[in-house]
């Protein structure tokens, strides 16, 4: 596919990115933030994936952890216990069309999700929580998601609760950057190249390797509109890059102007009156290049992507 964006999900399956692409959100959990509780049967998960791949998904991403601010950590037990029969019944059920990513970190859970009919892994730690969990997919020959974090999900915060900006150290970004790029892109840019790179060295392709800022994750109001405005620099690398700002907090706030801190999580709306928020959000990052949209609301995403195409 010489000059044509894509990524290698596994060895028989490659997505084209010659329009964005969605991949519907599943989680099978308790509680995560906007729909925790709401799929708790592999049935109801079954039923849910259905609408969502006749509303125009491309793929499935399950997940049986909550990555929320606050959260806490799911034993790898309980999380395959969560994800292997919805992920088992849904490729039964619903065939081979599409791709399931499972959203984990670490490698036993990816393991019995991948050999229940998953195809690839999206891992918001890098890889880094789990040092096998490279030299599995390697050696599966499976692709993965790589996210930057700034803490594990039961030390991080909501973008809106941040009084002052966290931290980022300048650090140098790597891949010819020319010194303009804001702290918190350069930080951002030099991790993921770093995680990316230790992938490589583990046996998996290039070409099987997305990156995704970590929206949410660690970062500000104001930080989080700086990666969106910088994406660029993340697809001068020359991987796929994931948008992953489904209805968080920071999208709203950015509309409501409201900056975080001093309680600014009273002032924006709940996770499911954000969609008007998300869809203008996901149009920008679109634009500025990302090519692989994890959201929770499809169709509406699919009419954003067939508008943007006309």
């Amino acid at each position: 596919m010489n000059g044509v964006l894509h990524w290698q999900i596994s060895g028989m399956r490659r997505l084209i990115f010659d329009r964005p692409r969605i991949v519907a959100i599943l989680n099978v959990t308790p509680d995560s933030f906007s729909d925790g509780g709401l799929l708790d049967t592999p049935e109801r998960a079954l039923a849910h994936a259905a609408r969502a791949l006749e509303e125009g998904a491309d793929g499935l991403d399950v997940g049986g952890e909550s990555t929320r601010p606050g959260a806490a950590a799911v034993p790898e037990g309980e999380q395959v216990r969560r994800v292997v029969p919805a992920v088992g019944l849904i490729r039964r059920r619903l065939g081979d069309g599409f791709f399931i990513t499972v959203d984990t970190t670490r490698a036993g859970v990816a393991r019995a999700a991948l050999d229940a009919g998953a195809d690839a892994v999206n891992d918001v730690s890098a890889g880094v929580d789990d040092p096998s969990m490279f030299g599995l997919l390697a050696s599966a020959r499976r692709g993965v998601v790589l996210m930057h974090r700034l803490s594990r999900p039961g030390e991080d915060r909501y973008s809106t609760d941040y009084d002052r900006p966290p931290r980022y150290e300048q650090v140098e970004a790597g891949g010819g950057d020319d010194g303009a790029l804001p702290a918190v892109v350069r930080a951002v840019r030099a991790f993921l190249l770093e995680r990316a790179a230790a992938a490589e060295r583990a046996g998996i392709a290039r070409e099987a390797i997305v990156l995704d800022p970590g929206l949410g994750f660690g970062k500000s109001v104001e930080q989080n509109r700086a990666l969106i405005e910088w994406t660029p620099s993340l697809c001068e690398l020359g991987y796929p890059v994931m948008s992953a700002l489904s209805r968080k907090s920071f999208v709203a706030a950015l509309e409501a102007g409201v900056m975080g801190g001093g309680g600014a999580g009273a002032a924006i709306p709940p996770p499911g009156e954000r969609l008007a928020a998300t869809l203008k959000w996901s149009a920008e990052h679109v634009r500025r290049g990302a090519v692989l949209l994890r959201v929770h609301d499809v169709a509406e995403h699919a009419r954003l992507v067939t508008e943007r195409r006309a």
